[in-house]
């Protein structure tokens, strides 16, 4: 099976400087097919577990945006910006001296959990159909609303003095939809010392770590694609259906199969061969997506 008729996963190790869409049409030419989308942006400015999905796969990518999250990032203290990372314009410098390591690790600690975090305005989300980004880059001011995110855990690896700031090397767990840029400007804004983000590095998305992505050079010289049915395994808990089960799941019908999680449950045929998500609906399961 070649790379264009294959269905399957490739995790990319994104480079920085590339959009999440360059990396995308860089895809679709090394694997000879359009059928290539991603799961979960990543700035130009980061780095890290891109999930691309090629031909039916791309149907799995709205699924896995329910997947959480790591992150190494570098907080700097000491300076606001337009865009809440080092690439936009300084808005305000103020000195650090008086920032303890033991208040930035208070002020980190305090956002972990479920918490209302207001998005970085430099955000993909859309305000009357246009990208936040875009507004903001066009000399707009946007305010968005705060959303619900859940943060497990902030770890602090480094607090190191540079000049008149501070930086701060954190790992963070988080869910789908938390603003790293947003961690460092509220951080700074609680130390009254303004703060963004110098660096970020996705390391791992769901159960696909930064250690099994591919660079692009990499993807070039050996296109290596997890194959759809090991890519679902992967992500959801399974069930094995019998022949004549697989038969009827195959044309989405309702079945009373006893899957063993609550949420969306990828279901085999005797062969092996994954033909769909399903999940529990009262006495019957029904199918939230079939593949085949």
């Amino acid at each position: 099976m070649t790379a264009s008729t294959t269905s399957g996963l490739v995790i990319v190790d994104k480079p920085a400087g590339m959009t999440s869409h360059d990396v995308v049409a860089r895809v679709r030419r090394l694997a000879g097919t359009r059928k290539v989308g991603h799961a979960g942006t990543l700035d130009p400015m980061a780095t890290g577990v891109l999930v691309v999905g090629i031909n039916r796969a791309t149907r799995l990518l709205g699924h896995l945006l329910l997947t959480d999250k790591t992150y190494d990032a570098t907080i700097v203290l000491g300076a606001s910006t337009t865009t809440d990372d080092a690439e936009g314009e300084e808005l305000q410098a103020t000195a650090t001296d008086e920032v303890s390591e033991e208040a930035v690790r208070a002020g980190l600690e305090a956002m972990v959990g479920e918490i209302d975090q207001v998005p970085s305005a430099v955000s993909a989300i859309k305000v009357d159909g246009k990208r936040a980004y875009e507004r903001v880059r066009a000399g707009e001011h946007v305010e968005l609303a705060p959303r619900r995110v859940r943060i497990a855990s902030i770890d602090v690896t480094r607090v190191a003095r540079a000049g008149a700031r501070l930086e701060v090397d954190v790992s963070v767990a988080c869910s789908s939809g938390t603003y790293i840029r947003a961690i460092a400007r509220d951080l700074g804004e609680a130390l009254g010392v303004g703060g963004h983000l110098s660096s970020l590095r996705r390391t791992a998305v769901g159960s696909f770590r930064i250690d099994g992505a591919r660079t692009l050079d990499e993807l070039a010289g050996e296109f290596a694609v997890i194959d759809i049915a090991a890519a679902a395994r992967a992500t959801f808990p399974a069930y094995e259906l019998e022949e004549v089960e697989a038969a009827l799941v195959r044309v989405g019908r309702k079945l009373p199969l006893e899957l063993p999680a609550e949420g969306p449950v990828a279901v085999f045929a005797p062969d092996g061969e994954f033909l769909a998500l399903y999940e529990r609906g009262g006495e019957l399961a029904r199918a939230v997506a079939v593949f085949v």
